[in-house]
Protein backbone atom coordinates (compact mmCIF):
# COMPACT_ATOMS: atom_id res chain seq x y z
CA UNK A 1 0.00 0.00 0.00
CA UNK A 2 1.18 3.35 -1.21
CA UNK A 3 1.61 6.16 1.21
CA UNK A 4 -1.70 8.03 -0.08
CA UNK A 5 -3.44 5.03 -0.39
CA UNK A 6 -2.63 4.16 3.69
CA UNK A 7 -3.16 8.12 4.08
CA UNK A 8 -6.71 7.59 2.32
CA UNK A 9 -7.71 4.47 4.28
CA UNK A 10 -7.00 6.18 7.73
CA UNK A 11 -8.92 8.74 6.88
CA UNK A 12 -11.90 6.21 6.07
CA UNK A 13 -11.09 4.58 9.57
CA UNK A 14 -10.23 7.20 11.76
CA UNK A 15 -13.67 8.21 12.90
CA UNK A 16 -14.87 4.60 13.71
CA UNK A 17 -11.68 3.59 15.61
CA UNK A 18 -13.15 6.93 17.42
CA UNK A 19 -15.79 5.54 18.69
CA UNK A 20 -13.98 2.23 19.28
CA UNK A 21 -11.62 4.09 21.76
CA UNK A 22 -14.44 6.13 23.38
CA UNK A 23 -16.52 3.47 23.76
CA UNK A 24 -13.66 1.37 25.09
CA UNK A 25 -12.95 3.97 27.65
CA UNK A 26 -16.48 4.56 28.61
CA UNK A 27 -17.39 0.69 28.98
CA UNK A 28 -14.11 -0.33 31.20
CA UNK A 29 -15.21 2.29 33.92
CA UNK A 30 -18.69 1.50 33.55
CA UNK A 31 -18.06 -2.30 34.60
CA UNK A 32 -15.61 -1.37 36.81
CA UNK A 33 -18.73 0.53 39.03
CA UNK A 34 -20.85 -2.40 38.26
CA UNK A 35 -18.55 -4.25 40.38
CA UNK A 36 -18.12 -2.22 42.91
CA UNK A 37 -22.15 -1.73 43.46
CA UNK A 38 -24.60 -4.13 44.68
CA UNK A 39 -23.37 -6.38 48.01
CA UNK A 40 -20.37 -7.68 49.15
CA UNK A 41 -18.88 -9.62 52.01
CA UNK A 42 -17.58 -7.52 54.73
CA UNK A 43 -15.02 -10.38 55.97
CA UNK A 44 -12.69 -12.59 53.66
CA UNK A 45 -14.58 -15.71 54.16
CA UNK A 46 -14.85 -18.37 51.46
CA UNK A 47 -18.44 -19.49 52.74
CA UNK A 48 -19.85 -16.39 53.34
CA UNK A 49 -18.34 -15.15 49.99
CA UNK A 50 -20.18 -17.51 48.02
CA UNK A 51 -23.51 -16.96 49.56
CA UNK A 52 -22.54 -13.19 48.90
CA UNK A 53 -21.70 -13.96 45.07
CA UNK A 54 -24.76 -15.94 45.22
CA UNK A 55 -26.55 -12.44 45.56
CA UNK A 56 -24.83 -10.33 43.15
CA UNK A 57 -24.03 -12.85 40.80
CA UNK A 58 -26.36 -11.16 37.90
CA UNK A 59 -24.10 -7.52 38.28
CA UNK A 60 -20.58 -9.76 38.57
CA UNK A 61 -22.02 -10.98 34.97
CA UNK A 62 -22.94 -8.24 33.77
CA UNK A 63 -20.50 -6.23 34.75
CA UNK A 64 -17.81 -8.50 32.76
CA UNK A 65 -19.67 -8.80 29.61
CA UNK A 66 -19.42 -4.67 29.72
CA UNK A 67 -15.79 -5.60 30.61
CA UNK A 68 -14.98 -7.84 27.82
CA UNK A 69 -16.81 -5.46 25.08
CA UNK A 70 -14.54 -2.42 26.57
CA UNK A 71 -11.57 -4.80 25.81
CA UNK A 72 -12.62 -4.86 22.80
CA UNK A 73 -12.66 -1.63 22.13
CA UNK A 74 -8.95 -1.69 23.58
CA UNK A 75 -7.93 -4.15 20.75
CA UNK A 76 -9.32 -2.34 17.90
CA UNK A 77 -7.69 0.93 19.08
CA UNK A 78 -4.40 0.15 19.98
CA UNK A 79 -4.30 -2.40 16.72
CA UNK A 80 -5.04 0.69 14.12
CA UNK A 81 -2.73 2.51 16.26
CA UNK A 82 -0.02 0.28 15.74
CA UNK A 83 -0.88 -0.78 12.02
CA UNK A 84 -0.51 3.10 11.34
CA UNK A 85 2.73 3.94 12.78
CA UNK A 86 4.36 0.57 11.51
CA UNK A 87 2.75 2.18 8.09
CA UNK A 88 5.69 4.72 8.87
CA UNK A 89 8.58 2.95 10.57
CA UNK A 90 8.14 -0.85 8.65
CA UNK A 91 11.40 -1.53 11.07
CA UNK A 92 8.75 -2.13 13.86
CA UNK A 93 8.07 -5.83 14.78
CA UNK A 94 4.47 -6.28 13.77
CA UNK A 95 3.81 -9.16 16.68
CA UNK A 96 3.57 -5.76 19.04
CA UNK A 97 -0.30 -5.56 17.54
CA UNK A 98 -1.08 -8.80 18.23
CA UNK A 99 0.01 -8.55 21.92
CA UNK A 100 -2.28 -6.49 22.51
CA UNK A 101 -5.04 -8.08 20.78
CA UNK A 102 -4.06 -11.56 22.59
CA UNK A 103 -4.10 -9.85 25.97
CA UNK A 104 -7.78 -7.90 25.41
CA UNK A 105 -9.02 -11.49 24.14
CA UNK A 106 -7.73 -13.05 26.83
CA UNK A 107 -8.91 -10.69 29.62
CA UNK A 108 -12.34 -11.30 27.86
CA UNK A 109 -13.06 -13.93 28.00
CA UNK A 110 -11.50 -15.02 30.86
CA UNK A 111 -13.57 -12.50 32.83
CA UNK A 112 -16.92 -14.08 31.25
CA UNK A 113 -15.88 -17.66 32.05
CA UNK A 114 -14.68 -17.26 35.44
CA UNK A 115 -18.07 -15.03 36.35
CA UNK A 116 -20.20 -17.47 34.84
CA UNK A 117 -18.14 -20.47 36.94
CA UNK A 118 -18.34 -18.74 40.20
CA UNK A 119 -22.02 -18.02 39.83
CA UNK A 120 -22.66 -22.18 39.08
CA UNK A 121 -20.48 -22.80 42.21
CA UNK A 122 -21.93 -20.25 44.27
CA UNK A 123 -25.36 -21.52 43.50
CA UNK A 124 -24.59 -25.43 43.80
CA UNK A 125 -23.26 -24.22 46.95
CA UNK A 126 -26.55 -22.59 48.56
CA UNK A 127 -28.64 -25.16 47.08
CA UNK A 128 -26.93 -28.08 48.18
CA UNK A 129 -24.86 -29.92 50.70
CA UNK A 130 -24.74 -28.38 54.55
CA UNK A 131 -22.89 -25.18 53.30
CA UNK A 132 -19.53 -25.77 55.45
CA UNK A 133 -16.15 -24.64 54.48
CA UNK A 134 -14.56 -28.04 53.26
CA UNK A 135 -17.93 -28.02 50.85
CA UNK A 136 -17.07 -24.61 49.60
CA UNK A 137 -13.38 -25.06 49.65
CA UNK A 138 -14.21 -28.40 47.05
CA UNK A 139 -16.49 -26.37 44.81
CA UNK A 140 -13.82 -23.66 44.38
CA UNK A 141 -10.52 -25.67 44.38
CA UNK A 142 -10.59 -27.51 41.00
CA UNK A 143 -8.39 -26.44 37.95
CA UNK A 144 -11.21 -24.66 36.04
CA UNK A 145 -10.78 -21.51 38.06
CA UNK A 146 -7.19 -21.68 38.67
CA UNK A 147 -6.90 -21.97 34.76
CA UNK A 148 -9.05 -19.00 33.98
CA UNK A 149 -7.05 -17.04 37.02
CA UNK A 150 -4.10 -17.41 35.53
CA UNK A 151 -5.28 -16.93 31.90
CA UNK A 152 -6.63 -13.94 33.66
CA UNK A 153 -3.34 -12.87 34.80
CA UNK A 154 -1.69 -13.48 31.55
CA UNK A 155 -4.09 -11.59 29.47
CA UNK A 156 -3.35 -8.30 31.80
CA UNK A 157 0.24 -9.10 31.78
CA UNK A 158 -0.21 -9.10 27.71
CA UNK A 159 -2.18 -6.07 27.58
CA UNK A 160 0.17 -4.44 29.83
CA UNK A 161 3.01 -4.54 27.32
CA UNK A 162 0.91 -3.86 24.27
CA UNK A 163 -0.24 -0.31 25.84
CA UNK A 164 3.05 0.39 26.35
CA UNK A 165 4.91 -0.80 23.11
CA UNK A 166 2.19 0.39 21.37
CA UNK A 167 2.38 3.74 22.67
CA UNK A 168 6.02 4.31 23.06
CA UNK A 169 6.34 3.50 19.03
CA UNK A 170 3.12 5.58 17.94
CA UNK A 171 5.22 8.56 20.08
CA UNK A 172 8.46 7.82 18.38
CA UNK A 173 6.81 7.93 14.94
CA UNK A 174 4.58 11.28 15.72
CA UNK A 175 1.66 9.29 16.10
CA UNK A 176 1.26 10.77 19.34
CA UNK A 177 2.51 13.96 21.30
CA UNK A 178 4.37 13.67 24.27
CA UNK A 179 1.70 13.73 26.60
CA UNK A 180 -0.34 11.17 25.14
CA UNK A 181 2.53 8.71 24.54
CA UNK A 182 3.58 9.15 28.34
CA UNK A 183 0.01 8.65 29.81
CA UNK A 184 -0.32 5.90 27.08
CA UNK A 185 2.64 3.84 29.08
CA UNK A 186 1.67 4.87 32.23
CA UNK A 187 -1.46 3.68 31.38
CA UNK A 188 -0.15 0.29 30.38
CA UNK A 189 1.75 -0.05 33.68
CA UNK A 190 -1.52 0.65 35.77
CA UNK A 191 -3.38 -2.67 34.01
CA UNK A 192 -0.67 -4.91 35.35
CA UNK A 193 -0.44 -3.17 38.84
CA UNK A 194 -3.91 -1.32 39.81
CA UNK A 195 -4.14 1.33 42.11
CA UNK A 196 -7.40 2.18 42.50
CA UNK A 197 -10.56 -0.78 41.10
CA UNK A 198 -11.45 2.08 38.64
CA UNK A 199 -9.57 2.37 35.67
CA UNK A 200 -9.47 5.92 35.63
CA UNK A 201 -6.05 6.40 33.73
CA UNK A 202 -6.73 4.29 31.33
CA UNK A 203 -10.27 5.41 30.52
CA UNK A 204 -9.09 9.06 29.91
CA UNK A 205 -6.49 8.15 27.93
CA UNK A 206 -8.87 5.80 25.60
CA UNK A 207 -11.21 8.80 25.12
CA UNK A 208 -9.16 11.32 25.06
CA UNK A 209 -6.77 9.22 21.91
CA UNK A 210 -10.24 8.79 20.17
CA UNK A 211 -11.44 12.38 20.61
CA UNK A 212 -7.75 13.10 18.88
CA UNK A 213 -8.12 11.00 15.80
CA UNK A 214 -11.48 11.73 15.33
CA UNK A 215 -9.77 14.92 14.19
CA UNK A 216 -11.48 17.59 17.07
CA UNK A 217 -8.37 18.12 19.05
CA UNK A 218 -7.65 21.45 19.70
CA UNK A 219 -4.34 21.67 18.43
CA UNK A 220 -5.63 19.35 15.44
CA UNK A 221 -3.95 16.23 14.21
CA UNK A 222 -0.51 15.24 14.96
CA UNK A 223 2.02 15.95 11.67
CA UNK A 224 2.16 12.65 11.30
CA UNK A 225 -1.02 11.29 10.48
CA UNK A 226 -1.17 14.29 8.13
CA UNK A 227 2.25 13.73 5.57
CA UNK A 228 2.07 9.68 5.92
CA UNK A 229 5.79 9.55 7.58
CA UNK A 230 7.35 9.79 10.79
CA UNK A 231 7.27 12.73 12.11
CA UNK A 232 9.55 12.96 15.38
CA UNK A 233 8.96 15.28 18.10
CA UNK A 234 12.41 17.90 18.59
CA UNK A 235 13.98 17.20 22.07
CA UNK A 236 13.99 19.83 24.84
CA UNK A 237 17.31 21.37 23.77
CA UNK A 238 15.70 21.99 20.30
CA UNK A 239 13.04 23.31 21.26
CA UNK A 240 14.70 25.38 23.89
CA UNK A 241 17.28 26.81 21.05
CA UNK A 242 14.02 26.95 18.89
CA UNK A 243 12.28 29.82 21.56
CA UNK A 244 15.82 31.59 21.99
CA UNK A 245 16.26 31.67 18.43
CA UNK A 246 12.65 33.41 18.08
CA UNK A 247 13.47 35.51 20.89
CA UNK A 248 17.08 36.96 20.15
CA UNK A 249 17.10 37.11 16.12
CA UNK A 250 18.77 34.01 15.51
CA UNK A 251 20.95 32.91 18.58
CA UNK A 252 21.48 29.33 19.75
CA UNK A 253 22.95 30.14 22.84
CA UNK A 254 22.13 32.15 25.93
CA UNK A 255 22.78 35.60 25.94
CA UNK A 256 23.40 35.36 21.73
CA UNK A 257 21.77 37.97 19.88
CA UNK A 258 22.41 40.76 22.08
CA UNK A 259 23.85 44.33 21.21
CA UNK A 260 27.21 44.62 22.80
CA UNK A 261 27.40 47.46 25.79
CA UNK A 262 28.53 50.82 24.83
CA UNK A 263 31.41 52.28 27.58
CA UNK A 264 30.63 55.20 28.86
CA UNK A 265 32.07 58.37 28.24
CA UNK A 266 35.42 59.70 29.55
CA UNK A 267 34.26 62.11 31.67
CA UNK A 268 35.30 66.28 30.25
CA UNK A 269 38.53 67.53 31.62
CA UNK A 270 39.09 71.35 31.58
CA UNK A 271 42.24 73.13 30.17
CA UNK A 272 44.05 75.74 32.19
CA UNK A 273 45.24 78.82 30.89
CA UNK A 274 48.60 77.44 29.84
CA UNK A 275 47.33 75.01 27.61
CA UNK A 276 47.30 72.18 30.17
CA UNK A 277 44.98 70.69 32.20
CA UNK A 278 43.86 71.94 35.25
CA UNK A 279 44.73 68.81 36.98
CA UNK A 280 47.97 68.94 35.85
CA UNK A 281 47.83 73.37 36.60
CA UNK A 282 49.63 74.07 39.81
CA UNK A 283 46.99 75.74 42.08
CA UNK A 284 47.60 79.58 42.74
CA UNK A 285 47.44 80.71 46.12
CA UNK A 286 44.76 83.37 47.09
CA UNK A 287 45.92 86.52 48.93
CA UNK A 288 44.13 86.72 52.33
CA UNK A 289 43.01 89.99 52.62
CA UNK A 290 43.86 91.88 55.42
Amino acid sequence: MSADDRLLYEARVRPRVAVAAVAGGLLLMVAALLQLVGAHSSVNELTIGLITEHKRFPLDVIANVVQAVGWAGVAITLYFLFESARARNPVLNKYFAWIAVGGATLIAVSGIASAITIAIKAHQFVTTGDQTYQQANHLTSGPLLAGLSYANLFGLLLGAVGFVLISLNAMRTGLLTRFMGYLGIFAGILVLFVVTPVPVVQSYWLVALGYMISGRWPTGLPPAWVTGRVEAWPSSAKMREQRLNQRGGGGGGRGRGRAAPVPAPAPAVAEGPSGGTRATTPKRKRKRRK
